[in-house]
């Protein structure tokens, strides 16, 4: 089954990866996407899986406040937090994240290659290695990860993560290049 050209290979990345208009005001680093990451990923022949924005939907684009863009970022990521760990925004991050493991059991059912997933550091949905807590970045996952992790967890599905930050463009590339290497 599937004996076509298809590589078999793909790859979850944050939204905001793919689409830089959805993430909260004043931090976008490009005018739509991470192309440099998202063209070495295409050159790999790897599939892309685009996360659903937690942000958005639970949220909007203006994150619940106009005003947010005004506030430092670590304060505006903490208290961007702090709305989606609300238990309404936790049920409808917790669904969208078991929609995603149904995703990685298909995939893998079929013997495709999941290589993992591509978070964005600090976020305080999709952070991977940090997150913004109490106003400063610290270590650990995102809201919506951490959600991931867990339901992959009670599926028995490993999924490798990693995270990457936008503004640091060429040490974005390097993780990437290599997270790659090791996973083909």
């Amino acid at each position: 089954m599937f004996d076509d050209h298809r590589s078999k290979k793909v790859i979850i990345v944050a939204h905001c990866l793919l689409n830089q208009n959805a993430i909260s005001d004043g931090t976008a680093d490009y005018p739509g996407q991470f192309t440099e990451l998202i063209d070495l990923i295409l050159a790999n022949q790897i599939g892309l899986i685009q996360l659903p924005c937690p942000e958005l939907i639970c949220l909007g684009l203006e994150r619940n406040d106009p005003q947010g863009v005004k506030r430092p970022i670590l304060q505006e990521n903490t208290r961007i937090r702090g709305l989606l760990c609300q238990v309404n925004n936790l049920e409808r991050l917790q669904d969208k994240a078991q929609e995603l493991v149904t995703q990685i059991e298909e995939y893998r059912g079929h013997a495709f290659q999941v290589l993992g997933l591509i978070g964005v550091n600090r976020s305080p949905s999709c952070g991977v290695e940090t997150t913004t807590k109490g106003n400063k970045e610290v270590n650990g996952p995102g809201v919506f990860i951490e959600l991931i992790s867990e339901a992959c967890r009670k599926k028995g599905q490993a999924l490798k993560m990693i995270g990457v930050k936008t503004s640091q463009k060429d040490e974005a590339i390097k993780i990437v290049c290599k997270f790659i290497e090791e996973t083909n």
